[in-house]
């Protein structure tokens, strides 16, 4: 096998890994009765604008509360961005697990299924990529009550991934 090959079955032996272990964690809760009490729903939204640029996002997600450190979720995303005459839309979906080491600090994994649309426009027509995009975030947070705030990196970053940088800030509330 050659070494692309070999990165790549790696890359989707820990994204199924980490899907797998998250199912049967998510999963463990019998009593129906319960299961909506400990149910929260938060998500994001994100908008940014400047000469030419245009950024909108929107995130909704809901997490099981499983024990008071370890939580367990869904989320859909959906961004939408212009820059000049390009254009991108992203979405998808993601699963998240959140584990609170102590009642300040937050780790979290996420893994993220992307749809991604690109439009570029060029002096002789317009160039469109079409095709997913794999993320496996890992981070850490500072928590207040229901509110987030921290780092996370995405290990599977590479030349395709909507974000720039493999390391994003972000800001979580659930309720």
């Amino acid at each position: 096998m050659n070494i692309l090959t070999d990165l790549f079955l790696k890359r989707w032996q820990l994204i199924l890994f980490f899907a797998f272990s998250s199912t049967l964690t998510f999963s463990q809760n019998t009593n129906s009765g319960e299961f909506w009490d400990n149910v929260r729903f938060g998500g994001g939204i994100g908008l940014g604008f400047g000469n030419g640029y245009f950024n909108g996002s929107i995130s909704p997600s809901a997490i099981y509360q499983v024990s008071e450190k370890f939580a367990a979720g869904v989320q859909l995303n959906f961004s939408y961005a212009t820059f000049d005459d390009d254009t991108l839309t992203a979405y998808g979906g993601s699963l998240i697990s959140l584990y609170n080491i102590i009642p300040a600090i937050q780790l979290s994994g996420e893994l993220e299924q992307l749809r991604i649309n690109r439009t570029t426009s060029f002096m002789d027509g317009d160039f469109k990529d079409n095709y997913w995009s794999p993320a496996l975030y890992l981070g850490a947070g500072y928590v207040n009550r229901n509110f987030t705030v921290g780092l996370k990196y995405n290990v599977l970053h590479d030349e395709k991934s909507i974000y720039s940088d493999a390391l994003i800030p972000f800001v979580r509330i659930y309720f």
